[in-house]
C-alpha cells in the first residue's frame, strides 16, 4: 500500500514539516537511508540518474551527490550531525544551485509496530524566501516520488528477501 507524503508548509516561517508512513519495519527504512547503493535507487524524482560522490551516514559524516536529468546536473551536499540507528538523523542540506541557503533537517524514524513505520521530518531554512524557493522548485514532487520509490524497495525486500538488496 502506498501512503501519501504529507507536507505542512506554514506561511511566514522558514521551515517545512513532513511525514510519510511505510509498510516496512523501521530498520529497513533506516537502512535504506544509510546504504548508499539503496539511497541511489530511491532518493529524488523518477527519471533522474543519481551519482553519489560521498555518503557517510554516521554522526559527523557527510554527503555529496548529483542528480542528472539529460544535460542538467543538480548537486547537493551536507553534513550528518547526529545519526542514531533506527531513531534519528540530523543533517544539513544544501542545493548547490542556491548557495547560502543551507537548511538543517531533522528526521525521526518511528516504529508503528506490525512491521510499519513513519518518517517524521522538519527542514529549517535560513530564510522564508529560501524555503519558498525550495518549495517552488518542485521539491514536493521529488520528495513524493522518492518516498514512493523507497516504499517499493522496502516492500520488495519484505516479499522476496532472498533476491532483494540487503537491508540489514
Amino acid at each position: 500500500m502506498t501512503h501519501a507524503l504529507a507536507l505542512d508548509i506554514p506561511a511566514g516561517v522558514p521551515w517545512i514539516d513532513f511525514t510519510r508512513e511505510f509498510d516496512a519495519p523501521v530498520e529497513a527504512v533506516f537502512n535504506a537511508h544509510r546504504d548508499p547503493e539503496l539511497v541511489r535507487q530511491w532518493l529524488g524524482p523518477r527519471g533522474y540518474e543519481m551519482q553519489i560522490q560521498r555518503w557517510d551516514f554516521t554522526s559527523g559524516g557527510g554527503y555529496h551527490y548529483t542528480h542528472h536529468d539529460g544535460d542538467n546536473v543538480y548537486g547537493f551536499r551536507g553534513t550528518f550531525h547526529t545519526v542514531r540507528d533506527n531513531d534519528i538523523a540530523i543533517q544539513t542540506f544544501e542545493f548547490e544551485g542556491a548557495p547560502d541557503e543551507v537548511a538543517i533537517e531533522f528526521m525521526r524514524f518511528v516504529d508503528l509496530g506490525d512491521g510499519r513505520c513513519r518518517l517524521e521530518g522538519r527542514s529549517v531554512g535560513r530564510t522564508v524566501e529560501g524555503r519558498d524557493m525550495m518549495v517552488a522548485s518542485g521539491m514536493e514532487k521529488g520528495m513524493a516520488e522518492g518516498y514512493d520509490r523507497l516504499e517499493e524497495i522496502v516492500a520488495q525486500a519484505a516479499v522476496t528477501p532472498s533476491s532483494a538488496p540487503a537491508l540489514g
